[in-house]
């Protein structure tokens, strides 16, 4: 059976249970800010960055077998590059 995807977007609802198996996997390893989206981009960015008809199978194996240090290390990247400022409302 082939399954063909018309967008990212299909493509990451239908691997959403995988997704969130591993943010599962995360939280309870002390990862409790890793959101499944974190885990999406991360592999988006790197693993899959210039892969071209990658197998459903080979997509969920990366999901569940990604280096959690990598995707903590990534997403504190991407937070440290944000524009951070104070809060004054309310004080």
């Amino acid at each position: 059976m082939n399954l063909e995807f018309s967008s990212q977007q299909e493509l990451f609802n239908h691997v959403k249970p995988a997704l969130n198996a591993k943010t599962e996997e995360l939280h309870r390893l002390g990862y409790g800010y890793i959101q499944d989206t974190d885990i999406w981009n991360y592999l988006i960015e790197s693993k899959w960055k210039t892969g071209r008809d990658l197998a459903l199978s080979d997509i969920v194996s990366d999901i569940l077998h990604v280096d959690n240090d990598k995707i903590d290390f990534f997403l504190k990247g991407k937070l440290s590059k944000k524009r951070r400022s104070q809060y004054f409302d309310n004080i």
